[in-house]
């Protein structure tokens, strides 16, 4: 089972369940896992079917013959079926002989229904132990992140994370660095060649050419799986600082880890993660608490700008600015401790504000790099906009241009756009101190907007414009009705006398609204 299949119950469960009556009659005796309960009285159900199927019949369209029911039978294997359940009376006073030599013959699981157990019964039964088998899963991952949190909050956090995974998951489990050196480690450790073949496995996983990254190639996997010999061995990467993966986390299990284990093995990732992140590595807490404190006792961000880069990192002295925008589906899941977690390793840094659907981070660069989204983000649920580096002086235009990138990433669907400072365009024709005066001048007219402002005025006719003048999907980006953005865009055009179905007019709101984020 996947992390994608549905819930499934053992076919036994419903088997030694008294109150339906249930015994099998052909087939294997293994027990095979049931994720639907479905009743059929045509001659050939598998258009109808996805597998995994308990099928419930009472003979009303099965054929006569032998040959008849064989074809029936092949016909349901084929589509995936799990088990077939055949109700007695009124159609047939007992299961055919026919039917249970075919089940035996194509190994398919018959199951004999009596007269008194309706065939909605046994749905019920098969939902309410699904039902109950997730509910022990969910407590049981629930422990297991508990004991997890627990442990990350510990002095030998790293060692004690490894400690209840094992606990938990019943793995030899292992922190390696790039070179395959095993830094911490925990549960019973396997006999050779396991070990080494885990060491090599995370070795290959975490390495690459230095130039990969250079000449844009692809990233190294986060995660890799190895069988050797009824072991399975499993390498899940930590990224660090500046985006390399120097980190992983292997596993060693008998057999394949079930659903619930590789769950709580997320969990564990994810705080691994968060604890070799830069936040913890780099020692930023302290450098934060002091920046605020001359922040407020009126320093300028680019006198204290210099306080929050890495040690390490001297070089990087400009910042990139990153906006995000969350689905509006997922944005309960920017809240949560560990996606915050893994979003600011994705990033790089500790400096990360989130506001509902809403994302701003700083980043530390070095001047004439161009910044890459990670791809963690857009699995997350992000979009993104970056800025190029900019001294600190300059972050204010950086936060502009990174918004603006924002925009356009969302108005083209696509998970991360980079603003390009040196893209030449027409707008950049204009001296700055007279494109700031003539959009100054051409929106001046707002400030008698009243309700609900010239600021909410602007943002909705940029929005407009960025969505070629979309009602809809203007109205689904601000989270109004479509008639707000209309009512909106109509009080705009009357103050400033512009027809908005003009191209020309449009386009010149666009460079004014250019402008106007270029001066800050």
């Amino acid at each position: 089972m996947t992390e994608h299949d549905p819930p499934s119950v053992p076919l036994g469960v419903l088997l030694a369940d008294p109150s339906l009556g249930l015994r099998q009659v052909a087939g294997p005796a293994e027990d095979r896992r049931v994720g639907t309960v479905g009743t059929t009285e045509i001659e050939d159900p598998t258009p109808y079917l996805v597998g995994g199927e308990l099928l419930l019949t009472a003979g009303v369209r099965l054929p006569h013959d032998a040959d008849g029911i064989d074809t029936y039978v092949a016909r349901v294997v084929a589509a995936g079926v799990a088990a077939l359940g055949f109700g007695v009376a009124p159609v047939h006073q007992e299961v055919p002989a026919d039917l249970v030599a075919a089940c035996d013959r194509h190994g398919l699981p018959l199951l004999r229904l009596p007269p008194h157990t309706p065939f909605v019964a046994v749905g019920r039964a098969a939902y309410a132990a699904i039902a109950e088998a997730r509910n022990r899963d969910l407590k049981t991952i629930s422990r297991a992140q508990s004991a997890l949190a627990s442990a990350a909050a510990r002095p030998d956090a790293l060692q004690a994370v490894l400690t209840q995974l094992s606990a938990h998951t019943g793995t030899w489990s292992v922190l390696f660095d790039g070179r395959g050196n095993e830094l911490f480690r925990a549960g019973r450790r396997p006999a050779e060649p396991v070990p080494g073949l885990l060491r090599d496995l995370a070795v290959r996983t975490t390495s690459r050419p230095a130039t990969g990254r250079a000449a844009g190639g692809p990233p190294p996997p986060s995660a890799a799986a190895l069988h050797h010999d009824g072991v399975h061995l499993t390498v899940h990467t930590l990224p660090g600082a500046d985006g390399t993966t120097t980190l992983a986390l292997g596993q060693a299990a008998t057999g394949a880890l079930p659903l619930v284990h590789r769950q709580v093995t997320g969990t564990a990732t994810v705080l691994l993660s968060l604890l070799t992140s830069p936040r913890h590595a780099l020692n930023t807490d302290s450098r934060s608490a002091g920046a605020l404190v001359r922040l407020m006792l009126g320093a300028t961000p680019a006198e204290v700008a210099p306080v929050l880069v890495p040690s390490e990192h001297p070089a990087h002295d400009h910042w990139v600015v990153v906006h995000g925008r969350q689905d509006p589906h997922r944005s309960r899941q920017g809240q949560d401790p560990a996606q915050l977690a893994a979003l600011g390793t994705a990033l790089g840094t500790p400096y990360v504000h989130i506001d509902g659907p809403a994302l701003r981070a700083l980043v530390p660069a070095a001047p004439g790099t161009r910044p890459q989204a990670p791809a963690q983000a857009a699995a997350l649920g992000w979009t993104l906009g970056l800025s190029t580096p900019s001294p600190a002086a300059g972050l204010s235009r950086a936060d502009a241009r990174a918004e603006r990138a924002l925009r356009r990433a969302i108005a083209a669907g696509v998970p991360a756009v980079v603003h390009e400072a040196t893209a030449p365009a027409v707008h950049s024709l204009v001296p700055p101190a007279e494109a700031e005066e003539f959009a100054r001048a051409r929106f001046a007219a707002l400030d008698r907007a009243g309700p609900p402002g010239a600021a909410v005025l602007l943002g909705t006719l940029r929005t407009w414009l960025t969505f070629h003048g979309s009602w809809d999907r203007t109205a689904t980006e601000l989270r109004v009705h479509r008639n707000t953005v209309r009512h909106r865009m109509t009080r705009f055009a009357e103050l400033l006398g512009a027809d908005l179905q003009d191209p020309a007019v449009r386009m010149e709101l666009w460079f004014a609204l250019e402008w106007l984020s270029d001066a800050g």
